[in-house]
């Protein structure tokens, strides 16, 4: 006979099946410098730190306000390696703010992904693979901050930095992008090919 807690439990709980998607990889960016904002380069060389070379490279990071629940500056794993972005969700934060454009390297972007529809909502745990080799495991979306928000007033060339600061934290709620670590190491180039694989999804209900 059925346990009927588990028949229950079952029939409240609906599971989307997993997909994959095709997406390629429209620009490539890099902070080689001290400065989170990137600059455009043609590839990309990932170990189990990140992006070589880059700022936020490396397999720890020292939390901070994203991380509340730990003295800042604790020491913890590196989920933050490559921050992944979408051509058309910084459109739309860029009309929000009333400026031309973003650029992906004023919000310190690695990757801009064409293809993925409405990436900025890809789940926790979704799969990049590159044609090439690399892997990346999708961490979760990249709440958006004033140090970006500055960086983009100041590009931008408004006239209230602060007030610009402000505005882009509002105007990129669920459309900052994501933010992902190196599950298999190594190059990734302009142009290349990306299956996205987005596993089963529901919602945890108790």
């Amino acid at each position: 006979m059925p346990d009927p807690v588990s028949v229950a439990h079952d029939a409240t709980i609906e599971v989307q099946p997993g997909r994959k998607l095709a997406a390629r990889v429209a620009g490539l960016y890099l902070a080689a410098g001290d400065h989170f904002e990137t600059a455009a380069v043609e590839r990309l060389s990932l170990d189990f730190g990140g992006i070589v070379g880059d700022f936020h490279h490396g397999e720890t990071r020292r939390s901070g306000g994203r991380e509340p629940w730990y003295p800042r500056g604790t020491e913890i794993r590196n989920d933050r390696q490559v921050s992944i972005v979408a051509a058309d969700e910084l459109a739309v934060v860029a009309a929000r703010m009333g400026v031309p454009e973003i650029r992906p390297e004023w919000v310190g972007a690695n990757l801009l992904l064409a293809g993925a529809p409405r990436l900025s909502m890809l789940p926790s745990g979704t799969l990049l693979f590159f044609k090439g080799g690399v892997t990346l495991k999708l961490d979760g979306q990249n709440k958006p901050c004033r140090y970006a928000g500055r960086q983009v007033a100041l590009r931008a060339g408004m006239r209230d930095e602060e007030a610009g600061a402000l505005s882009f934290v509002a105007a990129a709620k669920r459309l900052r992008g994501l933010v992902a670590w190196v599950e298999k190491p190594g190059v990734i180039s302009s142009g290349e090919e990306v299956s996205v694989r987005v596993p089963e999804q529901w919602i945890y209900r108790v």
